[in-house]
């Protein structure tokens, strides 16, 4: 099914919306909305009757994401962006909890044959990958 042609006046209004638009603005929705994807593919949010499994490499994936913006609006925003570092702290300590101990190994860090499997009492993927805030550590 195609579109319809873009009208002379919706042009306007799009070019119109582009000026006003900042790319702080773009930043900070992006940051909110892989903030809220991450709680729902988490099962946050969602009845328990109705919410699909997690998806916790969605989960990951969402967290880097909002862990990379945040400095870009570091800059300007800093004081601003409080609720934003509570709900990522949040979030991260769910994976951390959730999905540190099931995410699977990569390949480069599994177990060669013969030798021993990583200790299950040491640090889970999530810890030792260095890229997740762990409480108390």
């Amino acid at each position: 099914m195609t579109q319809p042609p873009i009208s002379e006046e919706e042009l306007r209004q799009l070019e119109a919306e582009m000026e006003r638009i900042t790319v702080d603005d773009v930043l900070l929705q992006t940051t909110v909305t892989l903030l809220n994807l991450a709680a729902r593919k988490a099962g946050r949010g969602a009845a328990p009757d109705e919410a699909p499994p997690p998806d916790w490499e969605q989960v990951r994936q969402a967290i880097e994401g909002a862990r990379a913006l945040l400095p870009l609006l570091e800059q300007r925003h800093a004081d601003q962006l409080a609720p934003i570092r509570d709900a990522l702290s949040q979030l991260q300590m769910v994976y951390a909890q959730h999905a540190g101990g099931q995410a699977q190994a990569p390949a480069s860090e599994q177990a060669e044959p013969g030798e021993q499997p990583p200790d299950p009492e040491g640090p889970g993927p999530a810890q030792s990958s260095g890229r997740l805030w762990i409480p108390g550590q």
